[in-house]
């Protein structure tokens, strides 16, 4: 009988980061993991992190699984790594964090200074894109660095994403994974590199190309683990460490949704839908689709910025009840709210809420808020809980139809993966909103296995990704529609939720004039 062999795959989202063993068979054989402080706020809307706590949770986290699992760590084959996304870190030449990170959650805003010039400027203003492109100059956390900290961006040597940071870190070299590029960076979405010298993403930020890393598509190997990584984690010193991608891409991948038919739903702290597929294709004009963990691939992603992080925020307004009973009786808390949710019919009695707790950037617009309506006096914090479960469904669907208008492809399958994927009655009302089957991946963990599969398939443990997602992924539990609630919810989707945001968008733009908020 032949050897077994593992895979490490290290996943540091926002809320915890985790040291994942896998074996061939997509199997999570250990895990170690440590909660994370999401980020402090030193003012209203930043959200900062300390780079070196990073690196010291991810040693935690390694150190926790070796204390979990017994084998002979000579098995391991490799290691693949997968972050969180759009989280930047500063550095000097030695990799030595300059200032804190800055997360992605972070609100601050540059000044934008002056137009585009030449030819890309006379090309934004004639198809009336400069205020796009002001957005993305204004988000550029380098703009804002050198303006308020000129000081600092002095001395960077480089400008990394959290994922180049922690490579560096375990193997000592300034590269980083295509799949992991998704940030206001000069970086070509398209053509899935560092945007060309003539581009005008350059001109929109101060950043130089000898600033960024080198960046190795997935599945090719990145260095080795260096002997200090090593004393740090506990990983084998010189063991191979192969691209992956960021988190959501990776996620994609390990929930094995890589037809263009089959829509993937991340119910994280972001809520995503994506599909995977061959060629460049925009779901909405002049936003890119993210690179893929499959090499030479693009994710069409619809974003809810704040998709499950309303859940949370519902769980600390108004589900202490609940949090303190779950403590008593040994449970997870979501056993409990999911009885909160299947208290309530579907529809939630008409009450209606779309989910736009952060403006979006055209679909919805800067000025866009989030709404609840058909208040009345039958409902309850169980109603509010499920319409927030049901609002988040509706913007997702809303997603994959943009997808299926402008991809021409028409989604036949979901895949739903991310923390809410847990909550069984949130998987049912997803299948009941969407009216198709709502498949929940094997393994939860389904970032960590995607960065796995890139792992396995640069190191020819498998010998390419159709065989390798066909080995390591597969389908839980499948949850099929209820044909009664998929008409109650076809009709409150078609009827009242597509005309929310047109009805209510000029009152936004009233509250945003009165108030100044969102800034």
């Amino acid at each position: 009988m032949s050897e077994k062999s593992y895979l490490l795959a290290i996943d540091n989202g926002t809320q915890s980061v985790r040291a994942l063993l896998f074996d061939l068979d997509g199997n999570l054989v250990g895990k170690g993991k440590v909660e994370l402080q999401a980020y402090y706020s030193k003012q209203p809307g930043w959200a900062e992190q300390d780079p070196e706590y990073y690196w010291a949770s991810l040693g935690e986290a390694c150190k926790r699984l070796w204390a979990q699992v017994d084998i002979d760590r000579s098995l391991i084959k490799g290691v693949s790594l997968t972050t969180q996304r759009g989280t930047l870190i500063n550095v000097d030449a030695q990799g030595e964090p300059l200032r804190p990170a800055i997360l992605w959650l972070d609100q601050r805003q540059a000044e934008v200074q002056g137009k585009i010039k030449g030819p890309w400027g006379w090309l934004f203003k004639l198809i009336g894109e400069e205020a796009t492109v002001d957005f993305f100059r204004a988000q550029a956390e380098a703009n804002w660095i050198a303006q308020q900290q000129p000081e600092i961006w002095a001395k960077t040597d480089k400008l990394l994403l959290l994922s180049g940071f922690l490579t560096h870190r375990l193997c000592g070299r300034f590269v980083d994974s295509v799949a992991c590029c998704v940030a206001y960076l000069p970086f070509d979405y398209k053509r899935l590199q560092w945007a060309k010298p003539g581009d005008w993403k350059w001109q929109s930020m101060p950043v130089r190309r000898e600033q960024l890393p080198e960046l190795y598509k997935p599945g090719e190997r990145l260095g080795s683990i260096s002997a200090a990584a090593s004393q740090h984690t506990g990983i084998p010193e010189g063991l191979p460490l192969i691209a992956a991608g960021a988190d959501k891409a990776c996620e994609v991948l390990g929930a094995g949704g890589v037809e263009p038919q089959t829509a993937c739903l991340s119910y994280g702290t972001t809520a995503t839908i994506n599909t995977t597929r061959s060629q460049y294709l925009e779901t909405v004009p002049l936003i890119p689709p993210y690179p893929a963990a499959i090499p030479d691939h693009y994710n069409t992603e619809v974003m809810i910025y704040r998709g499950f992080w309303m859940v949370s925020w519902f769980k600390q307004q108004f589900g202490l009840r609940e949090m303190q009973r779950a403590e008593e009786l040994g449970v997870e808390p979501e056993t409990l709210f999911d009885e909160l949710v299947n208290a309530v019919p579907p529809g939630s009695m008409g009450l209606m809420l779309q989910p736009y707790w952060s403006p979006g950037i055209r679909e919805p617009g800067l000025e866009a808020k989030g709404s609840i309506i058909g208040f009345g006096d039958v409902h309850t914090r169980a109603h509010l809980y499920r319409a927030i479960l049901e609002g988040l469904a509706y913007a997702l669907r809303q997603g994959k139809e943009k997808i299926e208008k402008r991809s021409g492809t028409r989604i036949t399958r979901l895949r739903v993966s991310g923390g809410g994927s847990q909550s069984d009655a949130a998987m049912q009302l997803t299948a009941d909103i969407f009216g198709l089957p709502a498949e929940r991946p094997h393994v939860y963990e389904t970032s960590g296995l995607g960065a796995a599969i890139d792992c396995a398939v640069g190191l020819g443990l498998h010998p390419d990704f159709p065989s390798a997602i066909a080995a390591m992924t597969r389908v839980g539990e499948v949850f099929q529609p209820n044909p009664q609630a998929q008409r109650i919810y076809q009709q409150l989707y078609t009827e009242v939720y597509q005309r929310m945001y047109q009805q209510l968008r000029p009152l936004y733009q009233k509250i945003r004039q009165i108030t100044g908020y969102p800034a």
